[in-house]
């Protein structure tokens, strides 16, 4: 039986089979490049397809788009009937898409409502007025907003689609304290996916880190945009990626316990390049503008070709580090604006050719990295959870008190999101991992060498760099190490009791 095989109901393992090989893949449905997208997703061994389908703001009516959908859908599944596509049902909603639709009578049905001949209202979508939402984003206490959100939902069901993304959902949830009104949605299309979804189950995300109530996942797992560090000291546009809360737990919609959800990482888009910030801002506004001042996917794409596969390697090789329950959708195809290297309005992992003209030729270098899987990396892993340990935590044979907060600091911190030489950074404390070790693993992007020193407690009166050596005050006499090879896997691990360092590497 396949990996990827479920009816029904889909265990952990499954799912992370699942988001393994996950792509951003946004509008996919509506690519004009889609055979050549069939050709890549097969060759990558791609199984999860994110943001597939979806509406931000309609470009045509919906008799088209689900037509669309559905036929994309069916030569997708033709080439592999393994592959999850997922839809998006987002954060906003404009009148010229919602005033059109006539509502089905099915839908009034669920609601246990009398059906009515009418298209869905617009206003009664809304927050009020003076509530300091967004003129366009929808209330989900407002049952014209759940009808709205569950119609979209069964007609993706129904062409094909086992997966939604829900976008920024504590916004349009702002009113819905108690989280009733989300889960009773998501729960409905839980249900309708029980009886019409192509294999009975349908999965949710969101930009969230945790959506419980009652104890329960609301999500099946969690999902958010990477957080960024900008790197000011070296040529171009350089960034590095920080770790940004953990994702949270809770008994999953499978009714298992997990402490720590599955994560699922993205280049987010939100509008291409600020042409203003590039005119107008000096070096370190703009550095700290966004992403080098635009959205992360303009950034990635105005990279050159090297630097792209590069940074590819970077952020698959960082999430195996630094969250062993995280994966990363790899960009397959996602909107830029005018943030490419020419005039392309798309991304496309694909290799430029005949067939994709617009291709950024990135597909050996992810068909390099789903083969060769996260597991390598895994085991350098920094703990899924973020409490750092070490607490009211003795040496067995001498009594003496562990310092709870142990920090690497020096040259090398700024290439890992830090501030260099700073010996009480939140970003690089060790974690205790038993037996009077503390551990940290982290990615230097570039090849060079570095210095590194051990904080006892956060403070510089007690500190160690030697091996085994004598511990000194200050901020000299830091340890050396170099790095041969640009995005090193690097693990330090310190003994407190007999100052220690062991420094391992892996590319």
């Amino acid at each position: 039986m396949s990996k990827g095989y479920f009816d029904g109901s889909m265990p952990r393992e499954v799912l992370e089979y699942y988001l393994s090989h996950a792509a951003s893949a946004q509008w996919l449905f509506s690519s004009d490049t889609l055979e050549d997208d069939i050709r890549v997703i097969l060759k990558t061994g791609l199984k999860f397809l994110g943001r597939a389908a979806g509406i931000w703001k309609g470009d045509g009516h919906d008799k088209e788009h689900f037509a669309l959908a559905r036929e994309s859908a069916e030569k997708i599944h033709n080439a592999d009937p393994e592959i999850i596509l997922q839809a998006c049902i987002f954060e906003v909603i404009y009148r010229e898409d919602a005033e059109v639709v006539k509502i089905p009578a099915y839908v009034f049905e669920a609601f246990g409502l009398p059906a009515e001949d009418r298209c869905f209202r617009f206003d009664d979508c809304l927050f009020p007025k003076d509530s300091g939402a967004w003129s366009n984003m929808p209330d989900i206490t407002k049952q014209e907003t759940q009808m709205w959100f569950y119609y979209r939902g069964t007609r993706y069901i129904d062409c094909g689609y086992e997966a939604f993304h829900m976008g920024q959902i504590h916004l349009y949830c702002a009113h819905d304290k108690d989280l009733s009104c989300i889960s009773k949605i998501i729960g409905m299309l839980r249900e309708y996916g029980a009886v019409h979804a192509r294999r009975h189950k349908v999965l949710f995300d969101a930009h969230s880190h945790s959506l419980v109530l009652n104890g329960k996942s609301q999500l099946d797992y969690n999902a958010m945009p990477l957080t960024r560090f900008p790197v000011l000291d070296r040529t171009g546009e350089k960034i590095v990626l920080v770790r940004e809360g953990k994702s949270g737990g809770g008994i999953s919609p499978e009714g298992v316990y997990e402490k720590s959800l599955p994560f699922l990482y993205e280049y987010d888009n939100w509008g291409g390049r600020d042409t203003y910030a590039h005119e107008h801002f000096g070096f370190e506004k703009l550095a700290w503008s966004q992403w080098w001042g635009g959205d992360q996917i303009s950034w990635f794409a105005s990279q050159n070709e090297k630097s792209r596969n590069k940074f590819l390697d970077y952020t698959f090789k960082w999430t195996a580090v630094n969250n062993p329950d995280g994966f990363f959708a790899f960009p397959l195809m996602r909107g830029i604006g005018s943030g490419g290297d020419g005039n392309d309005s798309v991304y496309r992992l694909n290799n430029r050719s005949d067939k994709c003209p617009s291709g950024f030729s990135q597909e050996d270098e992810a068909a390099r990295l789903l083969n060769k899987g996260y597991g390598y990396y895994r085991e350098f892993a920094n703990p899924s959870m973020l409490d750092y340990g070490g607490k009211d935590v003795d040496d067995p044979e001498t009594g003496v008190r562990l310092p709870e907060k142990v920090v690497l600091y020096g040259s090398f911190q700024p290439y890992v999101g830090a501030r260099e030489n700073d010996s009480n950074s939140e970003i690089t404390r060790m974690y205790y991992i038993g037996d009077g070790k503390y551990s940290l693993s982290f990615i230097l992007p570039y090849a060079g060498e570095y210095d590194v020193g051990v904080s006892t407690w956060g403070t510089l009166s007690a500190c160690y760099c030697d091996d085994g050596g004598f511990p000194y005050s200050g901020d000299g006499g830091k340890s050396k190490f170099t790095v041969k090879d640009d995005n090193t896997v690097i693990r330090i691990t310190f003994t407190y009791m007999t100052g220690e360092i062991k420094i391992e590497f892996r590319n």
